[in-house]
């Protein structure tokens, strides 16, 4: 693979340099590996696409706001006052953290340490699994979106589609099969626990979501981050919001996920046994734009130890798309004063238009708009 001295090359080709890389099936994790101490140029940012703030900028991020933490305990006692929150941290920012959600504590630290054991096995034993084939339930990639991107983010993903049809269990990698089939299972009771106080919050039946299948289908991505050489030169992840309802997220405790909030950029700090809760793109249109889906980002990992995270986006994936369900704001929620913002569409229509864009940090419902 001869990408590491790329940043440094006065006969760069782009092209070449991404099919090395894809090629050699060993991802971000291989270069580590590798021993590189330069990034390879496919890596970093072009100054004409910095946002203010970026780590290069040398522009500081502002701490002083907190992301709101809702506690799941008391929800039989108090559920007004639940639903109450989550609908103004819905509404306001896009993001919170729930705690006391009923995922064991060692099963979060299980699937985390079943991610990071996929990502460090011998590259030869990943390869298997590497693959940039649409229809595939299960696999191992750098970068969905490599050959489309402007630069290529400091990340390794392992893709599992978990629902609605059952995956049978051995298409998985036995370092991870028992604990990703567990964690699927148990986060979907909370997903649909969470679609229900979003509901409410609209003022709708708790059931409302549940009848346009938003909580019917989801894919577990276990992203992995080594530590990178040159951090302040390319991201973890591209800024982007969720092509999906929405998105619970187990983070480690390293850091570096970002929202972008009426402040600025602000970390998204690590919570012991909490779970990141945020809007989709899909969620922000059926409720009309009153459910934000909002931009985020995760840094190039600066610490001696890999990050890793494993997101859970509720949506229908490729395989499994509804053949007629179309998608629009919900009828309930309009009215002369608030009349849609948003055109129907079809999941399939919408993920085909967010792949094709690829993470440009620009928002995919800008296309489907309408126009007032």
């Amino acid at each position: 693979m001869d990408v590491a001295g790329a940043g440094s090359s006065t006969n760069y080709n782009r092209l070449q340099e991404l099919k090395s890389f894809d090629e050699s099936k060993a991802g971000v994790k291989g270069l580590y590996d590798s021993g590189i101490t330069k990034l390879p140029q496919i890596f970093i940012i072009p100054p004409e696409h910095l946002d203010a703030g970026d780590p290069v900028s040398g522009k500081p991020t502002p701490a002083q706001f907190m992301i709101p933490v809702i506690d799941l305990k008391e929800i039989s006692g108090s559920h007004a006052g639940i639903v109450a929150g989550v609908r103004q941290a819905a509404e306001s920012l896009g993001f919170f953290q729930v705690v006391n959600h009923g995922i064991p504590v060692k099963l979060l630290e299980e699937m985390l340490t079943a991610a990071r054991e996929f990502h460090e096995q011998p590259q030869v034993l990943k390869a298997e699994y590497f693959s940039r084939e649409a229809m595939r339930k299960v696999k191992y990639v750098s970068n969905f979106n490599l050959y489309q991107s402007k630069f290529a983010n400091w990340r390794d993903t392992l893709f599992c589609l978990m629902a609605p049809q059952s995956l049978d269990p051995q298409e998985l990698p036995p370092l991870c099969r028992d604990v990703t089939m567990e964690y699927s299972r148990q986060v979907h009771v909370l997903g649909r626990l969470l679609f229900e106080l979003l509901s409410e919050g609209l003022g709708l039946k708790a059931d409302h979501f549940e009848g346009m299948d938003c909580a019917k289908g989801h894919f577990i991505l276990s992203h992995y981050y080594p530590p990178c050489p040159e951090p302040q030169l390319t991201m973890g992840t591209t800024r982007h919001s969720d092509p999906d309802f929405l998105t619970i997220l187990l983070q480690d405790h390293i850091g570096g996920l970002q929202v972008l909030s009426p402040h600025g950029w602000v970390e998204v700090s690590p919570v012991p046994g909490s779970l990141v809760v945020n809007i989709g793109d899909l969620l922000q249109l059926i409720s009309n734009g009153r459910f934000k889906s909002v931009q985020h980002r995760v840094l190039a990992n600066h610490n001696k130890s890999a990050r890793v995270s494993v997101a859970c986006f509720f949506t229908h994936h490729l395989l499994e798309y509804p053949t007629t369900r179309m998608y629009g704001p919900i009828k309930e929620l309009l009215s002369e004063d608030n009349p849609a913002v948003y055109r129907e569409t079809s999941l399939k229509d919408f993920i085909a238009c967010y792949n094709n864009k690829g993470l440009d940090g620009n928002s995919t419902l800008s296309h489907f708009m309408l126009q007032q």
